[in-house]
């Protein structure tokens, strides 16, 4: 599969805005259903419509999307088999941070200045930080010795947090040795 659809995050929110169809079919609770509707209808607002058929034209070239014209004459865009299996490389809850045989001596610190009243956002944040193998060097800075770009650049558009996220790359830190061991990277070097 080719890299390409993991480089821009909005192309990654309209392939998960159109697979919420699939996902809406697997809800059993109705309660979940009404939400994802309305956070799904709130999301499409967002979405500049040139920007938008850009995009679909270009899924629909990559093989990715199908057109299917009704009997009244509206078209209809669904998710083909290979852009659901591209959407499951999206599923937040199975989300990696793939380790490399080699590590490039470089870390990746995620530094962030969530406001206040973004706090379930931050706290979710922080969470899902952990939950891909982060460790808290400040209250709002985690650091990873992978190359994580994708995964921080989905997870922040999920919580809506881009303008207050910063990944940085640094080939050294002080303490280094503390986090070697932590990371199980002495055996490594």
């Amino acid at each position: 599969m080719k890299e390409k659809h993991f480089t821009s995050p909005l192309k990654q929110k309209v392939l998960l805005l159109l697979a919420t169809g699939v996902v809406l079919s697997l809800t059993r609770s109705p309660k979940q259903y009404y939400k994802m509707v309305k956070a799904a209808a709130r999301e499409w607002k967002f979405i500049n419509r040139r920007y938008l058929w850009r995009l679909v034209r270009e899924f629909k070239n990559e093989r990715l999307v199908d057109f299917r014209e009704k009997d009244n004459g509206e078209i209809m865009i669904t998710l083909n088999k290979r852009g659901k299996t591209l959407i499951l490389n999206f599923d937040f809850d199975k989300l990696e941070i793939p380790e490399p045989a080699f590590w490039d001596k470089k870390w990746r610190l995620v530094i962030f200045d969530v406001p206040e009243r973004k706090r379930r956002a931050r706290n979710a944040l922080r969470q899902k930080l952990v939950e891909l193998g982060f460790r808290e060097l400040q209250r709002s800075v985690f650091i990873h010795p992978y190359d994580c770009q994708r995964e921080i650049d989905f997870v922040v558009e999920f919580f809506e947090v881009r303008p207050c996220v910063r990944l940085v790359t640094a080939e050294k830190i002080t303490n280094e040795a503390e986090l070697l061991l932590k990371f199980g990277l002495h055996k490594k070097i």
